[in-house]
Order: structure tokens, then sequence, then C-alpha cells
């Protein structure tokens, strides 16, 4: 019998089935973390799976991280990203512009680095590191704001692949740059993605 993969019509029934999940997820009537809580065990429960990626959102650059649009929801209550790091590729301090997020190693293994907002000082921002995890394959994560400040990072030898669940359209956000007296600069940035287009289409209604 062939393998899942080797038949196209179903080589991304995986995701599609995750699809429909979170569709049931975010159109309950839940409280915020319940939801995210409710979709960080999903997306675990897929990455043990092994799910088949399309080959679009695998594509990687010698530059900078790659951000590659997996799926959109048509009503706007959810986004998939899938992004890929090659080493020593990382973001900068940034925050999720109020926007939950629940985040999953898919491939390799990366560092999240999470911070506290102290408080601000004039246009300036004052910072504190809360933790650093060494997240590998199947480990997920959550950012639900006002917690929301970290920054991703892979200082590993090999690639690393994660998928991420935004409850939004995330086109934006601040980042934090450390000044001299240890301060952080706060600027806005425009996020784009390395795709033009999703790389799968809308489920069927």
């Amino acid at each position: 019998m062939r393998s899942q993969a080797e038949r196209p019509q179903e080589r991304f029934s995986l995701i599609r089935a995750f699809l429909r999940d979170l569709d049931d997820l975010v159109a309950r009537p839940a409280p915020t973390p319940d939801t995210v809580q409710s979709v960080k065990n999903r997306l675990a429960d897929l990455i043990r799976q092994s799910p088949t990626l399309p080959d679009p959102v695998k594509l990687s650059s010698a530059s900078c991280y790659s951000r590659h649009l997996l799926y959109a929801d048509p009503e706007g209550r959810y986004e998939i990203v899938v992004m890929v790091w090659g080493p020593g590729q990382s973001t900068p301090i940034h925050d999720h512009a109020g926007i939950w997020c629940v985040e999953g190693v898919v491939e390799g293994v990366i560092d999240v680095t999470r911070y506290d907002l102290v408080k601000m000082v004039g246009t300036a921002a004052r910072m504190q590191t809360t933790e650093v995890i060494h997240a590998g394959l199947g480990q997920c994560g959550a950012l639900i704001p006002p917690v929301e400040y970290h920054k991703i990072s892979n200082p590993y030898e090999r690639p690393a692949f994660t998928m991420h669940v935004y409850g939004g359209q995330m086109r934006s956000c601040r980042i934090f740059t450390q000044r001299d007296d240890g301060d952080y600069d706060i600027s806005d940035k425009e996020l784009g993605f390395s795709s033009p287009r999703p790389a799968l289409a809308p489920l069927p209604s």
C-alpha cells in the first residue's frame, strides 16, 4: 500500500485535520488562556505525527531567518507561519502586537529568551531577562499579551524549523534594541513573508 506521503491528494491530510480543529477551537466562546492552551496541545499533537510540510515553506535564506505563510484563515481569526532558522540566525527582541501566539519546534533546536517590560523610561524601555528556553523537537510554548516579549535564535550548527499559530494577522511589531546604558530603544517593524502567498489554500466549506 502506498504511504500518505506518496498520495498527493492526502499529502497534507494531517495539517488539514489540524486546521479543522483550529476552526473549532477559535470559534468556541472560551477565555483566551483556555483557547491558547487547547491550540498548544493540538499543535504538540500535530508535531508528534511528523506532518509533511509543503516544499515552499521549507526554503531557507542565507541572510536572515525565513518567515513563510503556511495558511491564512479566511475569516482572519488565525494564521499559521513556518519559520526556517539557519545556524546563527535570530530575531531581535520583539513583542507580538497584542496577539497571542503558540509556537512549536518541528525540526532542530532553538533558544527562546523571554523578557519582562519593567517600565518605560521616556521613549525607551527597561527590560529584564526572565528565562532562556532550549526548545527541541515537539516542544511548544505560548505567548498571551501582556506576556509577549521574547527573541528566538538558533545558535546551533543545524537548521531548525518552527511552526507558529497567531491569533490574528500580525503584520507589525515593536522591536527593542539595547543601548549602552542598558535600556532599550523601541522601533516599529513591518512584518512580511518570504513566500508571496499561503502555501495551503482555504479549506472547502
